[in-house]
């Protein structure tokens, strides 16, 4: 495991709801200490409520200034323009971010640092720390979001894998692609925090009052609702099955709801994690409805592993990771077979099942993920015998 080291990490933000960047930092924040950066410079800001708002309160953590949230774990939100296509920019943005992480880099004891990115377009920040390492953590296509300019993403992409010493994707399309742009570049699944949504099956956990009364079964969903989730599928499965209950857990970003008339589908907006694996235990089934799109074609939804360690059948649309995991998953392609796929999960949730699919997870936890991790980071600092297994000549 890395041990004794400050690992600047470049993320999303730290405050939302946890992302498989906040399950890595944690363990290892275990023996290091974490700089973890807010970075909101990938995608431009527009002139919505919803942006003018997330804008505001990004202003409010800037002023905050660095900020202790676990023991090992310091967040720092810095100042950059959000005009990722603006070379002007992007030069300001160098100044701000290395003079910001700097400063609070005195803050931490003086170790060897490591600089973890999560985010695609930071290039410019390689070697302003004197950075023993430099990864590049790709956990999506970042070219395919809605709101980003997608030839800038994929020149600055290029530029900061081009500078790291080690590329980690999470997805087999992922790493198909982003291989040939470097040499050491290595799949690592997502993982999950196995113990947590284990207690779905624990007596002693309660199930949320706002599903404990919904009539069974229930069919569920946590995660952002954005332009990937198809919504006009869970509605369609909604009407035709008018005794199923549906309810789905996130914050709504979408601006239309094509689910008005379905009085059996509940939106219930976000919620806490802790709260995560009383609701699974409400589940009969776990969703994934995805839309079919080069964006989810590159995911590893990690609700996937979330689900199984709860012990709940998954029913998804055809994503590429979720089909590896057949025949522990459903899959569907369509409101017929989707209603079909959501009957055949709920005839397979005896015990035996239960237990077959948490099991399934017990080697798949974010420990395990992040032993491997370490091991490829060492390896990438100068153990050449172990550089020539891990990624031998093509």
């Amino acid at each position: 495991m890395i041990t004794g080291r400050n690992i600047i990490c470049i993320a999303s933000n730290w405050f939302y709801d946890p992302t498989s960047k906040h399950q890595v930092m944690k363990v290892l924040a275990e023996r290091n200490h974490v700089l973890w950066v807010n970075y909101h410079g990938s995608r431009k800001v527009q002139a919505s409520a919803a942006d003018l708002r997330t804008a505001f309160k990004r202003l409010g953590e800037v002023l905050a200034g660095p900020q202790r949230v676990q023991p090992n774990i310091t967040v720092l939100t810095p100042m950059v323009l959000p005009l990722p296509g603006s070379g002007l920019a992007r030069r300001l943005n160098r100044r701000l971010l290395v003079r910001q992480i700097r400063r609070a880099l005195r803050r931490l004891p003086d170790r060897p640092v490591q600089l973890w990115s999560f985010a695609p377009d930071v290039a410019y920040l390689a070697g302003q720390f004197h950075e023993e390492c430099l990864l590049y953590y790709c956990v999506d296509e970042f070219s395919e979001f809605a709101g980003y300019d997608a030839p800038t993403i994929r020149s600055l992409e290029k530029e900061l894998i081009d500078r790291s010493d080690l590329v980690v994707t999470t997805s087999t399309r992922l790493q198909e692609t982003k291989a040939p742009l470097h040499e050491r570049t290595v799949l690592v699944p997502h993982g999950v925090d196995r113990e947590h949504f284990a207690r779905a099956t624990d007596p002693a956990t309660a199930i949320p009052d706002d599903v404990a009364d919904l009539p069974h079964p229930i069919l569920g969903f946590f995660g952002l609702i954005q332009e990937w989730v198809d919504l006009e599928l869970i509605a369609e499965v909604a009407r035709r099955k008018p005794d199923w209950s549906i309810v789905m857990i996130g914050e709504l970003r979408v601006q239309t709801l094509p689910v008005a008339e379905t009085g059996n589908l509940h939106l219930l907006g976000r919620r806490p994690y802790e709260s995560l694996p009383g609701y699974c235990k409400a589940f009969d089934v776990g969703l994934i409805p995805f839309r079919a799109s080069e964006l989810t074609r590159n995911v590893n939804p990690i609700k996937l592993r979330e689900y199984l360690a709860a012990g709940l059948p998954v029913v998804s649309t055809p994503l590429p990771e979720v089909v590896a995991y057949e025949p522990l998953v459903e899959i569907a392609d369509g409101a017929d077979a989707f209603v079909a796929a959501c009957r055949r999960a709920l005839d397979a949730n005896g015990p035996d099942q239960v237990a077959r699919r948490q099991a399934a997870m017990a080697r798949e936890t974010w420990q395990a993920k992040v032993e491997q991790l370490s091991e490829l980071v060492e390896g990438a600092l100068g153990d050449e015998s172990f550089l020539k297994k891990a990624f031998p000549p093509a």
